[in-house]
């Protein structure tokens, strides 16, 4: 007697065999992924069978980590970080993509950091790198034990396991604050558009992008001071468009002696920019897309070169090294030199601080440009400053 052939199968184009039935009042539509028809039959006697236990017997439906990560993606496509956080999906899915959730754990996520660490091309990820994926990884599972639900409104996972991230500390690099002396043959080096960015931001304490996109549309005039102010408003995009304001709250900008006569100088070169540079577009010239550029990297190299043959002793690491958050932690190291009170030191770096708003009068704004001008000299009439440094080896 002739096998009787299973219907619910459609042979593709391509020759794979595509699954196209309806059980028990469900659809199911799906490749596959093979071409030899008796495969494809058991297969479909599989999943027939996987369904029928769901319905019958109330069998939870095993999700696997691929369709978690989507969910994810597509659940927060409007997140600010919702690029780079794909980015992260996207390097784990090798790892982990047709894992079920119930497996993905320390033992899982352990060939991912190793390949990370200790690529076979490129430069290695730092601890920091690593420990953002695996947190993206924490976070879904959570979502997976405690938000998302079958169609028995069971969870997709009953536990999360304890996933270990690495150590941080070990491997990070410390801030390193310039000295006034340091600060002079390094400006000495830089171009001149990064040089008035560098100036502007070690007196004002922004950040690299803050910087980089200032706009006129957000400086405030106060006129009781004869003077102004930048207000950054929180939605600001900053390298990418949804990437916001760190914090989440509007940065309020204050500015010295040295960052005011910055702005002035700039006034007319853009219609929006505060810095323009480059290339430019219908308006003039366009954005800076960051200052750590090649430029910064060579300028650094070359202070250091020069601070050695003047001082006649090797340059700190940390000096040769220095990165563009480093300005923002010398404004900080200065302001706490000068005796600035921790509240206005916080209200100064954009800090997120419950006891202070946007909302100033005259005479607090009085004081922050005040606490600002105590570090806006660049000679020896500044505020000491001594930091404690290991001797190098």
């Amino acid at each position: 007697m002739a096998k009787k052939a299973i219907t619910g199968l459609q042979r593709q184009p391509n020759g794979i065999w595509k699954i196209d039935k309806v059980y028990r009042g469900e659809r199911i539509q799906e490749s596959t992924g093979t071409c030899d028809r008796e495969e494809a039959e058991q297969y479909l006697i599989h999943l027939l069978e996987k369904k029928r236990q769901q319905k019958v017997y109330g069998v939870r439906e095993v999700k696997i980590w691929r369709e978690a990560a989507t969910r994810y993606l597509l659940e927060n496509k409007d997140m600010p970080s919702i690029k780079l956080t794909a980015t992260y999906l996207e390097q784990l899915d090798p790892y982990l993509g047709g894992l079920a959730l119930t497996f993905v754990d320390d033992e899982a996520l352990a060939p991912y950091i190793k390949d990370r660490l200790n690529p076979k091309e490129g430069k290695p990820a730092s601890p920091r790198t690593i420990n953002i994926a695996l947190e993206r990884v924490i976070r879904i599972l959570n979502l997976c034990a405690r938000k998302w639900r079958d169609e028995q409104k069971r969870p997709w996972l009953d536990t999360v396991p304890m996933i270990t991230k690495l150590n941080e500390k070990k491997a990070a690099r410390k801030p390193y604050p310039m000295s006034w002396d340091e600060q002079s043959v390094l400006f000495a080096e830089l171009p001149d558009h990064l040089l008035r960015m560098a100036l502007f931001k070690v007196n004002t304490g922004c950040r690299e992008q803050e910087v980089c996109k200032l706009r006129w549309e957000w400086e405030i005039a106060v006129p009781e001071l004869g003077t102004s102010v930048f207000l950054i408003p929180d939605g600001f995009g900053g390298r990418h468009e949804k990437s916001g304001v760190k914090n989440g709250e509007e940065r309020l900008v204050v500015l010295n002696d040295v960052a005011r006569k910055i702005i002035e100088g700039q006034r007319g070169m853009h219609a929006s920019l505060v810095f323009p540079y480059g290339k430019p577009d219908e308006n003039g010239p366009t954005a800076v897309h960051r200052m750590n550029d090649s430029a910064w990297k060579k300028a650094r190299v070359r202070a250091a070169d020069k601070w050695e043959k003047a001082h006649r002793t090797p340059a700190h690491p940390g000096y040769r090294s220095l990165r563009i958050h480093d300005l923002k932690h010398t404004f900080g190291r200065r302001l706490r030199a000068a005796g600035v009170t921790e509240e206005d030191r916080k209200a100064l770096l954009g800090h997120k601080n419950g006891s202070i708003t946007s909302h100033y009068s005259a005479a607090e704004l009085d004081q922050l440009i005040e606490a600002a001008n105590k570090v806006s000299a660049t000679d020896s009439r500044a505020p000491a400053l001594t930091i404690l440094k290991r001797r190098q080896g």
